[in-house]
């Protein structure tokens, strides 16, 4: 019988912690070592660097308020604590607020994956200060990022939300689809969130048929990207076409058709799982 292919290595995108490991090491706030380091601030959905050099500002910068600061773990062997500003806070010429999304030419690949990731743990830290099963108050587990509620407890974990993400294929042409509050013209791949007590497979057969009406064979895995906008783990893969009329779901997307491989639209951006697929798997 002949093996699957391995899968060794994590694919080479933003947000997987490869894209971390030459600069950081992921520790539970307990091990703030405390003194001087690094300081990682947010702003909304924007990340905030040196005017200079566009880098991680340190902890002695003055920054008016800002919330207490949480240790992340170590950046480039210094401590890095991350801190939120208002919306509507006023920022010192010394910095700059860069968009913290994929696309964005400024931001390293190391810069948005921190970035990212400090934006998923405040997320948890925000949704985790009372118990979901009584209303009780937590405290933080020490050594680890759980919470445990004072009242009855219960032990929470940060929630992660497996969604999976497939191109379909047929003979020089690929189904994609288009969501309304997307950029004008771009479309992208079939995606979406796994129902109760599916596999992952059956969640991608599921997605193309109720999106697009479209069923599918020979469903292969390719990789996956951890997703924190807010908490996503995306699963990519590729299918074939098998029947059916492309219907469009219209509760969930604007538009969804096939692309001839010569006339693509405009694809999704760099650094994401859909664009890692559709460059590596468009022409089988």
């Amino acid at each position: 019988m002949q093996l699957p292919e391995s899968f060794d290595h994590p694919v080479d995108l933003p947000f997987n912690h490869a894209a971390l490991q030459r600069y950081f090491v992921l520790e539970s706030p307990d091990h703030d070592p405390g003194g001087s380091g690094y300081r990682l601030l947010l702003q909304g959905g924007r990340l905030l660097l040196l005017a200079g050099n566009g880098s991680l500002p340190e902890d002695g910068i003055s920054v008016a308020d800002t919330s207490p600061p949480l240790y992340l773990g170590r950046w480039d062997g210094l401590p890095l604590r991350v801190s939120t500003l208002a919306k509507e806070a006023d920022l010192p010429e010394s910095l700059i607020a860069v968009d913290l999304t994929a696309q964005h030419p400024m931001l390293s690949i190391e810069l948005l994956s921190i970035g990212a990731l400090a934006r998923h743990i405040l997320h948890w830290e925000k949704n985790s200060r009372y118990c979901s099963r009584c209303g009780g108050a937590t405290t933080r587990v020490l050594r680890e990022w759980g919470k445990r509620c004072d009242a009855c407890g219960a032990l929470h974990y940060p929630h992660l939300h497996p969604c999976v993400i497939v191109l379909v294929r047929r003979p020089g042409e690929v189904l994609l689809t288009r969501k309304a509050e997307w950029a004008p013209g771009r479309y992208s791949l079939v995606a979406g969130f796994l129902d109760f007590g599916e596999c992952l497979e059956e969640g991608v057969r599921r997605e193309v048929f109720e999106e697009t009406g479209v069923e599918i064979d020979n469903i292969r895995y390719v990789g996956s990207q951890a997703w924190p906008f807010p908490s996503q783990v995306m699963c990519g893969f590729v299918a074939d076409y098998v029947s059916g009329e492309v219907r469009v779901e219209e509760d969930e997307l604007e538009d969804a058709r096939w692309f001839s491989l010569d006339d693509l639209p405009k694809l999704p951006p760099q650094r994401s799982i859909a664009r890692f697929i559709l460059d590596r798997y468009l022409a089988g």
